[in-house]
């Protein structure tokens, strides 16, 4: 089977980055959803969240690679996806992403080296510079864009986590072995 075109023609420097990972960091919106709040008539607040990303941070998982959330907002619609993804490492209402990411690598007494923070807007720089390996999504900001060591081909919300677990899985040898898992 072909290799899927955003994970064509990867240079060495990523792919060394991303045999490292041993955390992903994901901000929630903008980047697991396509960033637009949505408000029912009782002011509750709902999002949509992709599939194929969900089963991408679960497969992480499997491989041995640590998921966390951190966000700025405060979301229910955040926490039960996160519950039902089993991502124990949840942190809303994050003012300061960088502190938050610096406390959850020394509580698990990981290296930055060893982060990938996946993101989209202005507050997700400061922890992309810390992650050993920063990823912008497609639509993100342009300096988030330009700070980034790649960016996904798709839009937050539409599959672009799920581009960043493929390349993890894809640098530490392990796509060969979970597309066997699906024959």
């Amino acid at each position: 089977m072909p290799t899927s075109s955003y994970l064509a023609n990867l240079t060495s420097d990523i792919l060394a980055r991303a045999a490292k990972i041993r955390l992903a960091v994901f901000d929630v919106d903008g980047t697991l959803t396509d960033g637009r709040l949505w408000y029912g008539e009782d002011g509750r607040e709902t999002k949509v969240f992709h599939v194929h990303d969900g089963l991408g941070l679960k497969r992480l998982q499997a491989n041995g690679v640590q998921v966390a959330l951190i966000t700025a907002r405060i979301s229910h619609p955040v926490a039960l996806r996160a519950e039902e993804l089993d991502i124990t490492h949840v942190y809303q209402g994050q003012s300061d992403k960088r502190a938050c990411l610096r406390e959850l690598l020394d509580a698990l007494n990981l290296a930055p080296e060893q982060a990938a923070f996946i993101g989209d807007d202005l507050p997700d720089l400061p922890p992309m510079r810390l992650a050993g390996l920063a990823v912008a999504v497609a639509n993100a900001h342009p300096w988030v864009a330009e700070a980034a060591h790649w960016q996904t081909a798709r839009s937050g919300g539409m599959g672009a986590a799920r581009e960043v677990c493929d390349l993890i899985l894809h640098a530490q040898g392990k796509n060969d072995a979970e597309r066997e898992r699906w024959q």
